[in-house]
């Protein structure tokens, strides 16, 4: 069970993270969420689909690691097999945590760093440190600090982005039938992608303001990332043996 607390050098002195990539690290999901200005990094290596929350309606984006729960195909026993891990993965075990304070007689609600002692990472043995032994954030630190800032400020403007594509119908949905090398049929569904066809209509006011705020970009990044199902299926296979 996870046990998020606020980070402070005080109690968690002593405290690293493990980096090694491996699957009892917790490494071995199939797809994490990403976000618009992530898309040109992600897009280099993962397929990029969209998800959409049964519980709340919303849609989110999400960098495809395999095709079933548990398989990370850029896993090896060499670590992760790609330059790039989405920042989803990465600010692992770390996480914005929301702390109120009082400024000029005012309540106002303040972002912190908090970590998940239950993580697999988390040791008291090896790893990155997180305090300098005489105080301060180690670097590791301060830049986990900075993944989940972005993060922040990158999910945020992912939700301006995602009702625009519901406004626009520029969802759809999508389904993957594969044979793989050992002759098994395998089938992806649930996930939903750039409606091409949809997107051509668009009109040119639409165009320009999805320009402006740097979401047609973010949507042709989506559909180039495609190109990486192949890649993801060749990996499949490779790890079949055949």
């Amino acid at each position: 069970m996870a046990n998020h607390v606020l980070l402070n050098s005080t109690d968690h002195q002593n405290l690293k993270v493990i980096t090694e990539r491996e699957e009892k690290y917790g490494d071995n999901v199939w797809f994490t969420l990403t976000f618009p200005t992530e898309f040109r990094s992600v897009q280099a290596y993962y397929p990029i689909f969209f998800n959409k929350d049964s519980s709340t309606g919303q849609f989110y984006a999400v960098a495809l690691f395999g095709f079933q729960e548990n398989e990370n195909l850029f896993l090896s026993k060499d670590g992760w097999q790609a330059p790039y891990i989405p920042l989803s993965v990465a600010r692992q075990p770390f996480l914005i945590g929301v702390q109120k304070v009082v400024e000029d007689g005012e309540e106002k609600e303040q972002r912190v760093l908090h970590i998940d002692l239950e993580h697999p990472r988390v040791s008291q043995d090896k790893g990155e440190a997180l305090f300098l032994e005489f105080g301060g954030n180690t670097p590791y630190l301060d830049n986990a600090a900075d993944i989940l800032e972005t993060m922040h400020h990158g999910l945020i403007d992912s939700k301006l982005f995602m009702e625009l594509l519901i406004e626009h119908e520029l969802l759809e949905p999508f389904s993957l039938d594969m044979t793989l090398n050992d002759k098994s049929q395998n089938q992806m569904v649930g996930f939903y992608t750039i409606n091409e066809d949809k997107l051509k209509t668009l009109t040119p006011d639409t165009l320009a303001k999805l320009h402006q705020l740097g979401y047609l970009q973010a949507i042709y990044m989506a559909i180039a990332s495609q190109s990486n199902v192949r890649a993801l299926m060749n990996k499949k296979n490779e790890q079949l043996g055949l």
